[in-house]
């Protein structure tokens, strides 16, 4: 399997993802204090949505890629 089907596919499965859960979190530490032995800090949890067309066009270019891709 050469390097531009593994990418298609890629593509694909990551598209696939990003349409299937919309989003994902993550925590992110943003702040921190540390005053003698108290310690402070502070964490975020962030939450990226993945547009609906981000996640079809990747779908396509990985089936065009997968389709017309190794073929020279």
């Amino acid at each position: 399997m050469n390097t531009i089907k593994m990418a298609a596919i890629a593509l694909i499965v990551a598209g696939a993802l990003g349409l299937a859960y919309g989003s994902f979190s993550f925590t992110k530490e943003t702040h921190e204090a540390q005053i003698g032995p108290i310690s402070l800090s502070v964490d975020e949890k962030q939450t990226v949505n993945v547009p609906v067309w981000a996640g079809v066009g990747a779908i396509l270019i990985g089936g065009v890629l997968l389709a017309f891709g190794g073929k020279r």
